[in-house]
């Protein structure tokens, strides 16, 4: 540890910064340099930096444990030789200078000209995983297994037409989940996930199975398109965005995220790979590379492998190349390899006298959402088709729409015309609407929050007595008036579910437009702190120089005394010259050293101001 903490001394605050950003450690708890020294040496710290090395990097690192002595010392000329030993190729032990370089930058071996230190901590790890998750040294560095070059017959079309389409469902399916939110939210069980019957609409609404629902929806809280406020969650403003853009930009922000999830080591040597493997093979490639990798590589490839399927980035569990392009950083090329096989988007419907709405291909976004504002989605594949009937045009109306808006939309998307029966529905369910009217109650009507009114006193009566509003409470105070002690909005959207001609006013009598679809605002992002410039602060702070001396001095020496080791201390004698000692620090106390003297077994105390150095015992000691 006194070599490690002597490194990080002598290290300048960037390069010291930018070592610590490869280490997972506990920050808080490190008030000095030794602190950091230990807590880069605890074994959560270690097995952490270890499952994160590849196969080269081990091997380096086991040949130089290996060869070190007692002390945990050798030298860079001793661990080619013994990766040669050990079988290893030129070429790696070619490497072992600048391989070591990049573990003393992790801070897993401490460097000095031609000197190496492995750590007691880092070569005591390695002994508790070797056999297990460590092959042993010498197949470590052994050259990597030769691969069969397959004859690949498979028709490179055949792979990307599938890629595409698995591409565009997912993309579809994403965009009706948002609209079925918009329309109405689904609600977070206090344990955790969505309640049942939402998860049934939703995934009946995105054409999915149910137990496909849950990846589907994560996708879409990673990217942002879905916000949870309180216990419901609903479609974000970064999501109605995103439903208005075109197939390949919508996939794009899909892809983004799911790269961003996927560890850079992994992402790296993914987008490496140029052989056509079996899913197995992919799986045994990554973790003969991490041999150490353990949990993180296997959590890592299921993300890699099964949502990749999803979104077109793999088949039958192997990345493709939109998958390789994609991990590399090349998402826009990606886009337009998938983008090359989507269905073309269309901007005319077939109008039918039954009152159906058939789009002969996805329809541009925008006009998709114009006609869901009165017309059903009754089915969504590659021709949708789309229904009107007077709930919906009701529901339109009240969003504010007009019967001459309406039927001027559809005769300018039409390829048919207008047929006579969906101009009368349009007509009528216009003609009709406002019949019942919702509005916030009076205050003298408390408790009741909401007032509902109609001139057609039999109309009142049968929403008295309608069953499917039983929920709302109504109670009829009058021939033409009911109250609700719900708010005027859930009593609006009640009747209009169950098909009545309502329209919300307000205090006036005046119409007010109303939509369901009630977006979440995205979230900020909160501000990133980082916790190695704070932890920089804290330890790098110093007084004068004198007693920042003396206190490194007592500190090494408190790191020997716990760690009952042998140092070579180095004393001022009174005429100016210095004599080194043997000594196995005991305890340090009110400026001064009690250790055992190990040449003249004896115990000797020291003034701290007299040692002008200590260092590692020698090996033969």
């Amino acid at each position: 540890m006194l070599e490690l903490a002597a490194r990080l001394r002598g290290l300048p605050r960037e390069a010291l910064a930018a070592a610590l950003q490869t280490r997972e450690f506990e920050t808080s708890a490190a008030r000095d340099l030794f602190d950091l020294a230990e807590a880069l040496l605890a074994p959560d710290s270690v097995d952490h930096a270890l499952t994160r090395l590849d196969r080269r990097h081990l091997a380096v690192l086991v040949a130089a444990s290996g060869v070190a002595d007692e002390h945990g010392s050798t030298t860079t000329r001793a661990v080619y030789d013994e990766l040669a030993r050990l079988g290893g190729s030129e070429e790696l032990s070619d490497a072992s200078a600048a391989l070591l370089d990049e573990l003393a930058a992790s801070l897993l071996v401490v460097l000095a000209a031609d000197h190496v230190h492995v750590p007691t901590a880092i070569s005591a790890r390695l002994a508790v995983h070797a056999g297990r998750e460590l092959p042993p040294a010498a197949e470590l560095a052994a050259p990597a297994p030769a691969v069969l070059a397959a004859v690949d017959d498979v028709d490179r079309s055949l792979l990307e037409r599938r890629a595409a389409e698995a591409a565009y469902a997912t993309v579809a399916a994403t965009s009706e989940l948002l609209a079925e939110l918009g329309s109405q939210p689904a609600r977070e069980l206090a344990k955790g996930g969505l309640a049942l019957p939402d998860s049934k609409r939703l995934a009946e609404s995105a054409g999915i199975e149910l137990e496909a629902l849950p990846r589907l929806f994560h996708r879409a809280d990673e990217a942002g398109l879905v916000v949870r406020d309180g216990a419901f969650w609903l479609e974000s403003d970064l999501g109605a965005a995103w439903t208005q853009r075109r197939a390949a930009a919508r996939w794009r922000r899909l892809a983004e995220c799911w790269r961003d999830r996927i560890p850079a080591p992994l992402r790296d040597l993914v987008a490496r790979r140029s052989e056509t493997l079996s899913a197995t093979d992919l799986r045994d490639d990554v973790r003969w590379f991490y041999p150490a990798g353990g949990r993180w590589i296997d959590e890592a490839l299921d993300r890699l492998v099964d949502d990749a399927e999803a979104l077109g980035l793999a088949v039958a569990g192997e990345p493709v190349e939109t998958g390789r392009l994609v991990l590399a950083g090349d998402i826009d090329r990606a886009a337009r390899m998938l983008a090359a096989h989507f269905p073309a988007q269309v901007d005319k419907v077939y109008l039918q006298h039954d009152l159906s709405v058939v789009s002969p291909g996805p329809l541009e976004p925008a006009l998709d959402a114009r006609l869901r504002g009165f017309a059903d989605v009754e089915g969504r594949d590659l021709a949708s088709t789309y229904r009107v009937n007077a709930a919906s045009v009701n529901r339109g109306l009240a969003a504010g729409e007009t019967a001459e808006s309406i039927l001027e939309f559809l005769t300018g998307v039409s390829l048919t015309g207008i047929p006579q029966p969906l101009a009368y529905v349009v007509g009528e369910a216009a003609a009709r609407f406002g019949t019942v009217r919702v509005a916030a109650a009076d205050e003298r009507d408390a408790p009741a929050r909401s007032a509902v009114r109609s001139d057609d006193d039999q109309l009142v009566r049968t929403l008295a007595v309608d069953q499917s509003l039983a929920s709302l409470g109504l109670r009829q105070t009058g021939p033409h008036r009911l109250l609700s002690r719900f708010t005027a909005d859930m009593v609006f959207w009640a009747l209009s579910d169950a098909k009545y001609p309502v329209a919300a006013e307000d205090a006036n009598g005046e119409i007010v437009r109303l939509r369901r679809h009630r977006l979440a605002a995205s979230p900020t992002p909160p501000p990133k702190s980082d916790p190695v410039a704070a932890l920089l602060d804290r330890v790098l702070a110093t007084g004068d120089d004198g007693a920042t001396e003396q206190a490194w001095l007592a500190r090494q020496l408190e790191a020997a005394a716990r760690a009952k080791e042998t140092l070579t201390v180095t004393v001022r004698m009174p005429g100016g010259q210095t004599a080194d000692y043997l000594l196995a620090p005991a305890s340090v106390a009110n400026g001064r050293l009690r250790a055992r003297d190990r040449k003249a077994d004896i115990e000797r105390t020291l003034p701290l101001s007299a040692i002008a150095a200590v260092s590692p015992a020698p090996t033969n000691v």
